[in-house]
């Protein structure tokens, strides 16, 4: 626990944000050898240290005024330096910190050979290739095959139902004649598993097996294979091509000249495949954006493309004009629509595909990217294959997010992510037994942040003492109103949590003094609490959806409580925080059914017109407005407000996240939609991916809020660009 009452002020509020600032002074106090004054010296130099911050590779610069130097600080608060004040660029300096530590050989992946394999297998060794999404060594090993003249006698065999006894024999012909066997996709038969150990120890304890003889099986990750087979055997992982340009090349590798050329509109087909294999790099490498480029990871394939391919070249060879829209539909609605699951990710990916499967990718002038580096070969109605790798390779090695459609914010984004994935690894494998910064063990720092968040837990909500309004009956229904209900569920919602928080917390003081048995749950929440995350224990049935650490979650479930109880207290709220609701969905619905019994309309005929009012402060709203509700507390990821047209627009570098203006939800009846306005998709958590629920609604997205814009709507499609109702942090 930190001790916040002595934190300095904030020497530049709108740079350096609430987060950025405690995570310095907790430095500052954690490390205070060396970075006792290291607050007072950001705040006396802030522009030297914003331009430290801003520079682009920040680890290989000495600190401003050489405060390392001058206070003798190691690389490690270099590291805690970069994960306060700019996290996006701590993976590159985790990899440097790695080489100055352990040396070259822990940052740089060994290229192994087949050739190296087979030097480190024998005839009772198997060789495991660990699959990946999207890579496949089984070309390889054929090619090795040939080398080694044990193609002809090779046996292959798919694994599957009723392949055992099959797979069985020709295991046993090559033991006996010093063939190859290739027994693929393992994973997919379970309840051979067993037999397939057998064989293999059969393998170490036989003295009859030729000398020649080796076993290579492929499998995915699987939690049946064989442990004793992964342990006594050689394994080998292959990942996928990393990066837009290796993704095309990877595409065009197993393409011969023949098939470039082969249509009867050859010119045309060239271009449409080049197309075809840069839409299939594209999606593929939107999934490193994360939620921006994807709401739900979808593993497309190379059987994705080829189908494509296939029924582009079908369709170019029927008489009249090539069918524009029929591709479409068949390419983004089956061949690669069908993986797709969200209806959100479905339309992104048709607008993507819409900039490749096209009328003007025919013309010699169009590019893929704003800057004009992407585009077809310009020689591509003569090129042949090799021709348009070596084109392709002419890419940047590192693709800019302008070609995916999105904001320079996209690579912070992925590169914040990666760093918080090996920062959450790191803590996962953490000893338990190593104290605390301050010296106190681990069992009294977790009891003393029990007794806080014990303190600060806010009492039971009741309507013993409501405003009138807040529980209103309708005099001509005699039902409670709709908001009302509304009200009802959620503090009862809250109730539950706050009763599973109060248990837990006492529950686990006991356990760790030894006065009841520590759990496996218990066990769970202690370790939750020692590393800043929300205990299972309070998330799972009695949650809501949140990203947030510990400490702010906690604090943001008193805040929501807070303004639950204001409006039980003082009645109904002139804004809404949506943000606090467990159930946003049914808070609109409450507002739609309150217009519906007001004024006699069926309410499946009601949805919601959206008014963007001109600030995003709810202190400057003074009186509900005319006709349906305000709300606020939204956050825009992926773009920005325009207060002065009024209209949505680009992010600034380096703003991730921005407040959405306060909005004025009112019910509208058989409201149509407006193709000039963007529907900005609106979910609970910046994952926006989400299930189906009992009631019929999403976990995640609630709603779509027409926002007026400059652009078309596919621009905002393919940025990413969506409303949050918080952030993660």
């Amino acid at each position: 626990l930190l001790d916040m009452s002595s934190k300095p002020q904030n020497p530049d509020p709108e740079f350096f944000s609430d987060k950025m600032w405690d995570f310095t002074y907790a430095i500052q106090q954690s490390a205070h050898e060396h970075c006792s004054k290291l607050c007072e010296h950001v705040a006396n130099y802030t522009e030297d240290w914003k331009d430290w911050i801003a520079c682009d590779e920040p680890h290989k610069k000495p600190l401003p005024l050489n405060y390392d130097e001058d206070n003798e600080l190691h690389f490690f608060h270099v590291l805690l330096l970069l994960k306060a004040m700019c996290p996006e660029k701590l993976i590159l300096a985790i990899g440097a910190h790695v080489y100055r530590s352990l040396g070259e050989q822990f940052i740089i992946f060994p290229s192994t050979t087949m050739s190296d394999l087979w030097n480190s297998s024998s005839k009772s060794t198997p060789i495991v290739f660990v699959l990946s999404t999207g890579a496949d060594p089984t070309s390889m090993l054929l090619r090795y095959a040939t080398d080694m003249n044990m193609a002809d006698s090779m046996g292959k065999i798919s694994l599957g139902q009723g392949q055992g006894p099959k797979a069985e024999k020709m295991v046993a012909e090559g033991c006996k004649n010093g063939t190859w066997v290739l027994l693929q996709n393992c994973h997919l038969y379970r309840t051979w598993m067993p037999t397939l150990e057998k064989m293999c120890d059969g393998l170490e304890e036989s003295n009859a097996v030729h000398k020649d003889f080796r076993l290579w099986l492929t499998s995915m990750p699987a939690v049946y294979f064989p442990v004793p087979v992964l342990q006594n055997g050689v394994k080998l992982t292959i990942e996928p091509p990393k990066g837009l340009r290796a993704n095309v090349i990877r595409s065009f590798i197993p393409m011969t000249d023949h098939e470039l050329c082969d249509s009867s509109k050859e010119k045309e087909w060239r271009k449409i495949q080049f197309g075809l294999k840069f839409f299939h790099a594209i999606i593929q490498e939107r999934r490193k954006f994360g939620p921006l480029g994807w709401n739900i990871r979808y593993e497309f394939n190379d059987s994705d493309l080829e189908a494509s391919t296939t029924i582009t070249r079908n369709m170019l060879e029927l008489d009249g004009k090539i069918p524009w829209d029929t591709l479409l539909f068949v390419i983004g609605h089956i061949n690669y629509g069908g993986r797709v699951t969200d209806d959100k990710d479905r339309i992104c990916l048709l607008a993507v595909l819409e900039q490749y499967v096209t009328p003007k990718i025919l013309d010699p002038s169009y590019a893929f990217s704003s800057s004009g580096t992407y585009r077809c070969p310009p020689n591509c109605d003569v090129a042949t294959v090799e021709g348009f790798r070596e084109f392709v390779a002419t890419f940047p090695l590192s693709e800019l997010p302008e070609v995916f459609g999105m904001h320079e914010n996209a690579n912070i984004t992925f590169t914040t992510q990666e760093s918080e994935k090996v920062l959450g690894v790191v803590l996962s494998i953490q000893p338990r037994e190593s104290g605390s910064g301050s010296g106190k063990s681990p069992e009294e720092t977790v009891i003393e942040l029990l007794i806080k968040q014990q303190e600060t837990l806010p009492g039971l909500l009741s309507n013993e003492n409501a405003h009138p309004d807040s529980f209103k009956i309708i005099e001509e229904t005699n039902l409670m109103s709709s908001l009302g209900t509304c009200l009802t569920q959620e503090y009862g919602r809250f109730n539950e949590l706050l009763k599973r928080l109060l248990k837990t917390i006492k529950d686990l003081q006991k356990a760790i003094k030894g006065t009841i048995v520590m759990t496996g749950e218990l066990d769970d929440m202690y370790n939750s609490e020692l590393n800043n995350q929300v205990p299972e224990m309070w998330t799972k049935g009695v949650g809501y959806p949140s990203l947030k650490p510990l400490a702010s979650w906690f604090d943001d479930m008193v805040l929501r409580i807070e303004f639950f109880r204001d409006w039980i207290d003082k009645g109904m709220p002139i804004s809404y925080w949506i943000s606090a609701f467990y159930f946003p969905q049914g808070f609109n619905t409450s507002v739609l059914q309150g217009h519906s019994r007001a004024n006699m309309i069926a309410v499946d005929a009601l949805s919601f017109e959206f008014n963007i009012e001109d600030t995003d402060d709810p202190q400057e709203m003074e009186e509900p407005p005319e006709q349906g509700i305000y709300v606020h507390g939204l956050f825009m990821d992926g773009a920005a407000w325009d207060f002065q047209d009024m209209v949505i627009t680009d992010q600034e570098v380096g703003i991730m996240y921005v407040k959405f203006p306060v909005i004025n939800f009112v019910p509208w009846q058989n409201k149509k939609h407006n193709p000039d306005k963007w529907p900005a998709p609106l979910y609970k958590t910046s994952v926006r991916a989400g299930t189906l629920s009992t009631t019929g609604h999403s976990t995640n997205y609630v709603l779509s809020l027409e926002v007026d814009t400059r652009q078309t709507p596919t621009y905002w499609i393919l940025k990413g660009a969506a409303l949050l109702t918080m952030l993660n942090d």
